[in-house]
């Protein structure tokens, strides 16, 4: 198995390019946010940001998940991807140690501003626009992820992590 985890601040469409590459893929898709314990998701509800304290059940839930969608595959190298913030290094760390190192971290970037702009107008979601800056605060830039431009539309950005997973599953 190996996990591709699609990174970033909230707002820089990581489920939305995850969900459309799994699907085209037709490959497990794991929505991160779905791991958060009800005390992160309060926490975040009131305004305040997690540190790596608060992420670490998190973390854990999503290794565990990511090992049991793994096990009830037919091909247990077949390929998954994971929506997951993983601003820290010791996430990402943390997520690479519990995944066996089978993970490779997609970095979907772009500028506060326009992630701001686009947070606002979503609807129904217990993350608040206004911990964003938190977020690229928290942000350590990843030294081992592709990167990708947050701001190309979401068939082009879906369209390149089906190129990178593609390529990689061909040259293993």
């Amino acid at each position: 198995m190996k996990v591709y985890v699609i990174m970033g601040v909230a707002g820089c469409g990581k489920s939305t390019v995850g969900r459309e590459a799994a699907k085209r893929l037709n490959i497990p898709f794991l929505e991160g946010d779905h791991f958060h314990p009800k005390s992160n998701i309060k926490k975040m509800s009131r305004g305040t940001p997690l540190n790596d304290e608060d992420r670490m059940p998190w973390v854990e839930a999503m290794i565990q998940t990511c090992q049991g969608t793994a096990s009830k595959s037919d091909g247990k190298d077949a390929p998954m991807i994971l929506a997951c913030s993983a601003l820290s290094k010791t996430v990402r760390q943390r997520l690479r140690e519990g995944l066996n190192e089978r993970c490779q971290f997609i970095h979907l970037q772009g500028a506060q501003a326009m992630i701001e702009r686009r947070l606002s107008e979503r609807s129904g979601h217990f993350f608040k626009a206004d911990l964003l800056a938190s977020q690229f605060a928290a942000l350590d830039m990843p030294q081992r992820a592709i990167t990708l431009d947050v701001f190309q539309p979401v068939d082009i950005l879906a369209q390149q992590v089906c190129d990178i997973i593609q390529s990689e599953d061909q040259a293993e």
